[in-house]
């Protein structure tokens, strides 16, 4: 419950707020992904699904493929989300979709060639963002960094009750 008085001091102020600065620079990012992309067909989204298949290939790692599930948790999607992009990739023959041998409740994604004759396009994509942001590759990845660690702190804490309020009338 509020009482009158107990109103916060701070002056929020939308352009002081974290939240919103790395709200802005996603759209951005994104944004640029979004032209640079335009060659390949892909959509963001579709490209990151892309970057985690394209990163376990060059693993040499002769798996059928990666999970739904483990797609999803790299990814950090539901599936929900995720489910529909990697059947619009399977649409488009860049990825398989097949059930696991040793468990049928597993679906295995992997890439096709068609899919991985991409990566070339995406690497250019790539090279055109990285210009765009006008960092060097160590500002770039102490971002990053700073980044990854806000993000795991943020998945850490945990989630406040909501505080109730009295409501008028």
């Amino acid at each position: 419950m509020t009482h009158p008085g107990d109103e916060p001091t701070a002056d929020l102020q939308l352009d002081d707020q974290l939240c919103f600065a790395l709200y802005s620079a996603s759209r951005a990012i994104t944004g640029c992904y979004r032209a640079a992309l335009s060659a390949t067909g892909l959509t963001y989204s579709q490209y990151i699904v892309m970057l985690v298949l394209w990163e376990q290939d060059r693993t040499g790692d002769r798996t059928p493929g990666l999970s739904l599930k483990e797609l999803g948790e790299r990814l950090s999607l539901d599936n929900g989300t995720l489910s529909p992009l990697v059947k619009r990739l399977a649409q488009l023959g860049l990825v398989t979709r097949h059930r696991s041998l040793a468990d049928e409740r597993v679906l295995l994604v992997a890439c096709t060639p068609a899919g991985r004759d991409l990566y070339r396009d995406a690497v250019t994509a790539q090279a055109s963002v990285v210009e765009a942001t006008g960092m060097t590759a160590a500002a770039a990845a102490d971002l990053r960094d700073a980044l990854e660690t806000l993000t795991t702190r943020l998945r850490g804490h945990a989630t406040p009750e909501p505080v109730e309020t009295e409501r008028a009338g």
